[in-house]
């Protein structure tokens, strides 16, 4: 066995597998058979929202829309829903909120928030597809070809060829408009022209490959009189759109054959900001957050200071740093690693009697390699109850190859296997599956990476790491989620660009330049909502005063609290306290819980 290897399991702890034979860590047996079929009692006595079935109802009815009402960016889709919005919100306002349990109110409240911001998406929606039509004034013509099949209309085939023919000439009129050379320089205008050029290649692609190639596949080859007339002009709008989206893509967005794309982003401006927040239940100001960032990375760079210290580097923490990020294991050995370290996270959480493991998710999660494509946009491990391991394989670029396997070293996963895994995300996973399940309505990242990233605070509080180098790796993530509040805020705020962000992430964090490349793509390109990447730090932040409120003020044991948030349901934390303490909220509760106190008055 390598010396890395060797390496790096002794500096946990945890001594080297042999074959396939378990560990010293590994799980002594499975679940016996008994343990399979939990106490039937708690389950039959448990007492549940009177809102479940109505917001139950919601849920359902809005989803079956959605498959319905199926063309992105469709003006029909769009009506549709704010007539669903505004019907349920009136009768949403009728239920005899006095009458409600305290988990009722919960409900009624969180139900009609999140209404009003469905309402509120619709009329941002509008406003981007405004900006996308001034690049696209064909889109609306096409959206009609789907929305129509929808209906169940029959289409007249000489009338679809005759529009499809005069689609496909503007789209080739307005592609030869934008492939002309751009003036001016790289000004506020222009990279708003970016971003929504951006925008509405992704959009036009989309509609292209997807809505557009259903709708033509429905009819052609079932109908031959619509295949005689429409197949040609089809083709050619096809053909059309294929020649628009690229020229869009190279001369207005910037994108080069043979490269990484660009990371463009599409900031969501400080009104969307105002909205996200308020359906959080958070009173701070984007600004406010960025200055509880500041000092949050201020203590961590006391912190790793500190530790590099006791590794001989002084204050060079980005020296202490390189160090702890060249003991990787060697290839083909991280599964083992993780393996490794995830037995440990069970054992930890379970000797300390933190919260109750059921049996069966103790046995049921499962690893799986990450693709080299995905490890672009996620560069490092993902989890739930599958472990998604990212490490370089054997095709990647050499300089790929180290930059995975340093961003991915043993100090810095032994924290974050317990973010993935339990009792991070797959505990939470298996739990709300089975408990309050009507409430991922309300489901929220501050809830549930929140939650995950919660755990590192106790692990870091219980004195889980063992020396300098895990506290280094555990401070790198903890930089790094501050780091996201600042950078993901910034950004959407217009006050930093994304090139600007991964400067950011390599100078103040230590990332590897490809894995803070990956790491703010992964944050713009439209797969996560803008606050997504703030909620890791601040829903942790809630959490932690949350516990020191409950178990710190002697009012729930460490279990009862946390088993008390797993079965409570995803939602916002500033309703989960309401619902911990049994508080009766009143039906214009809005939020006020300064679980920071004030922060700091200014930035360091």
């Amino acid at each position: 066995m390598k010396v890395a290897h060797l390496f790096a399991l002794a500096s946990l702890g945890i001594p080297a597998a042999v074959g396939a034979q378990p560990t010293r860590t590994s799980p002594a047996r499975l679940p016996a058979a008994t343990e399979l079929a939990p106490d039937l009692g708690p389950l039959i006595d448990r007492r549940e929202s009177e809102l479940r079935l109505v917001v139950t109802r919601y849920r359902e009815d809005r989803a079956a829309l959605l498959r319905r009402y199926d063309v992105p960016f469709g003006a029909e889709r769009r009506s549709r829903l704010g007539e669903f919005y505004q019907a349920w919100r009136r009768r949403v306002d009728q239920i005899d909120f006095d009458r409600l349990s305290p988990d009722g109110r919960i409900d009624q409240i969180l139900l009609a928030r999140r209404v009003d911001y469905e309402l509120g998406l619709l009329e941002r929606e509008a406003t981007r597809i405004r900006e996308i039509e001034s690049l696209a004034p064909f889109l609306g013509a096409l959206t009609a070809l789907p929305e129509s099949r929808r209906r169940l209309e029959a289409p007249d085939p000489q009338a679809v060829a005759r529009n499809l023919a005069l689609v496909s000439r503007q789209i080739d009129s307005v592609r030869l408009v934008l492939d002309r050379p751009l003036a001016g320089d790289d000004s506020v205008a222009r990279r708003q022209r970016r971003i929504v050029a951006a925008r509405t290649a992704a959009t036009v692609e989309s509609l292209r490959s997807t809505a557009l190639a259903r709708w033509y596949g429905y009819y052609s080859g079932y109908d031959p009189t619509f295949t005689w007339w429409a197949r040609d002009p089809f083709k050619r709008t096809d053909e059309a759109l294929v020649r628009y989206v690229k020229v869009l893509r190279e001369k207005v967005v910037g994108i080069r054959e043979g490269e990484d794309e660009p990371i463009i982003g599409d900031p969501v401006g400080a009104d969307g900001f105002v909205d996200d927040l308020a359906l959080e239940f958070i009173p701070y100001g984007p600004e406010e957050l960025i200055r509880i960032a500041d000092a949050e990375y201020a203590w961590c760079l006391a912190e790793i200071r500190k530790a590099a210290a006791q590794l001989g580097f002084g204050d060079d923490w980005r020296a202490a740093m390189e160090q702890v990020k060249n003991r990787y294991v060697e290839p083909g050995k991280q599964p083992d690693l993780i393996r490794d370290l995830a037995f440990e996270a069970v054992d930890y959480v379970e000797r300390r009697g933190w919260v109750t493991i059921p049996p069966l998710a103790r046995e049921v999660w499962r690893m799986e390699m990450m693709s080299p494509e995905r490890q672009k946009v996620s560069p490092f491990f993902l989890g739930g109850e599958v472990i998604l391991v990212s490490y370089p394989t054997d095709a990647m670029e050499h300089d790929d190859k180290l930059m995975s396997m340093r961003g991915n070293n043993p100090h810095f996963s032994r924290a974050t296997v317990q973010h993935e895994l339990i009792p991070g995300h797959h505990l939470q996973g298996f739990m709300t599956s089975r408990y309050s399940s009507h409430r991922d309505l309300f489901s929220t990242p501050f809830w549930g990476e929140g939650l995950a990233f919660y755990w590192e605070f106790r692990l870091w509080d219980d004195g889980f790491p063992r020396g300098p180098e895990d506290r280094i790796g555990m401070l790198f993530w903890r930089m790094h989620r501050a780091a996201r509040i600042i950078f993901s805020l910034r950004v959407h705020l217009g006050t930093m660009t994304p090139e600007e962000a991964v400067t950011y992430l390599v100078e103040n964090v230590g990332h590897e330049r490809a894995n803070a490349e990956g790491e703010v793509r992964r944050s713009f390109d439209g797969s996560y909502p803008p606050i997504y990447q703030a909620a890791y730090m601040l829903g942790a932040l809630q959490f932690r005063a949350l516990h020191r409120e409950l178990v710190g003020g002697g009012r729930m044991s460490e279990r009862a609290f946390h088993d008390a948030v797993y079965q409570a349901g995803r939602m916002p934390i500033e309703l989960l306290r309401a619902h911990l303490r049994q508080d009766r909220l009143p039906k214009t509760y809005r939020p006020s819980w300064r679980f920071y106190g004030e922060p700091p008055a200014g930035r360091p």
